[in-house]
């Protein structure tokens, strides 16, 4: 009897354990998946290396999870212990545990948190200093230099060293090797020296992560990579029947697509012209291709072409040779390659400038005649000089 009781009351209690086990996990189930208990959006900020426990106390010191614990035991029966992603999240208020493991294991670019970017522009570098304000979900520019001749800002060179800031390299589309490799040089978040230039056309104008003492050649390999991966990929997707005997050529016809307008929407029209005009054993005749020749990617020209440089035969000067130039111009982006494989069925083969920042096209040189008259009356009206050539690509 006694054993019986002992064996009766031994029951009870594991079911009482396992009753109240299963409502636990119930319960942390629910903490886990459910709604978050914070009221405001939180910057999540994951370093280097960090461990999930490391991660978990991190974000239930900051309130942006209830229990360290929970977060953890979620995190690895996710199977997502070892995805964290360095970097700074936005985390929107009430978010679940749940969709946070989402977001620091997803990776990509940061979304908050003290960013230090170094922007290459055709016409000028600049540095700037952004912070979020974590109410409004909206950066904020705290300081910015231009690092070709300005002084370094105290307040940059104090955030580039914080060990959870943001550093980031962001190429325009249309700047050179050149450009590139002179930016990379005036930033000292980098380092490594920058033996020679790639070759024009080479590297991919897009945003690059780095680190605190990435080596600059290395990074420059980065662009060139990408640059061989989207030209290999728009080249294979192609259409037959182009007049290019090689992805390079599709390239050079990129950068000058590229040079020609900053209306995205045209690229295709633009790249139709040029299209047309080697199809038709025209010259090409665009300026941006004299302009290199001239400039050879290491400068602005902040004034018209001579008409010494359109006379001179140069392997640039599409108005005196055939075909396309030997190189590229500049570095196109991934529309302007696509625009160059893929241009639109028209039977342009002029375009100028009409007035509101894009071009107008046309058939005939009739046509193309009437165009460049509205637009000489345009500059005459804007008091510019009436005498620059506006042939072919304009």
């Amino acid at each position: 009897m006694i054993w019986r009781n002992i064996a009766s009351n031994f029951l009870t209690l594991l079911i009482v354990l396992l009753v109240a086990a299963a409502a636990a996990v119930a319960w942390g189930k629910h903490e886990f998946s459910g709604p978050g208990h914070s009221e405001v959006a939180q910057c999540v900020q994951i370093a280097p290396g960090a461990s999930l426990n490391a991660v978990s106390q991190q974000l239930a010191a900051q309130g942006a999870v209830s229990s360290a614990y929970i977060f953890r035991a979620g995190t690895d029966y996710m199977g997502k212990a070892r995805d964290l992603k360095f970097g700074s999240y936005l985390v929107p208020p009430r978010a679940s545990m749940e969709d946070i493991v989402g977001v620091i294991t997803a990776g990509g670019p940061s979304t908050c948190g003290t960013e230090v970017i170094l922007r290459v522009g055709v016409r000028e570098n600049t540095v700037l200093l952004r912070d979020m304000d974590v109410e409004t979900g909206v950066f904020k520019e705290m300081a910015r230099y231009d690092p070709a001749g300005e002084q370094q800002p105290e307040a940059i060179a104090a955030a580039a060293q914080k060990p959870d800031a943001r550093l980031r390299v962001t190429v325009a589309e249309g700047v050179t090797s050149w450009q590139i490799a002179e930016a990379l040089r005036q930033v000292d978040f980098l380092a490594g020296e920058v033996a020679e230039v790639p070759p024009e056309g080479s590297l991919a104008p897009d945003t690059y992560e780095v680190e605190r003492g990435s080596d600059r050649a290395a990074l420059l390999a980065e662009m060139s990579r990408r640059q061989a991966t989207i030209l290999a990929s728009e080249w294979e997707a192609r259409p037959f029947g182009l007049p290019y005997d090689s992805p390079q050529e599709a390239l050079i016809m990129a950068s000058i697509v590229e040079k020609e307008t900053g209306v995205p929407d045209e690229r295709p029209q633009v790249a139709s012209v040029f299209v047309n005009r080697l199809e038709r054993g025209m010259r090409l005749e665009t300026d941006p291709t004299v302009i290199y020749g001239v400039t050879k990617g290491q400068q602005v020209l902040d004034r018209g072409l001579r008409r010494s440089e359109l006379n001179a035969t140069t392997p640039y000067n599409t108005y005196r040779i055939d075909g396309l130039p030997p190189t590229p111009i500049a570095n196109p982006g991934r529309a302007a390659i696509r625009a160059a494989l893929n241009p639109a069925q028209t039977d342009y083969v002029f375009f100028v400038a009409d007035g509101t920042g894009g071009h107008a096209f046309a058939r005939t040189l009739d046509e193309h005649n009437s165009n460049v008259a509205r637009w000489r009356e345009i500059e005459a009206q804007r008091g510019e000089p009436t005498d620059t050539p506006v042939q072919g690509g304009g």
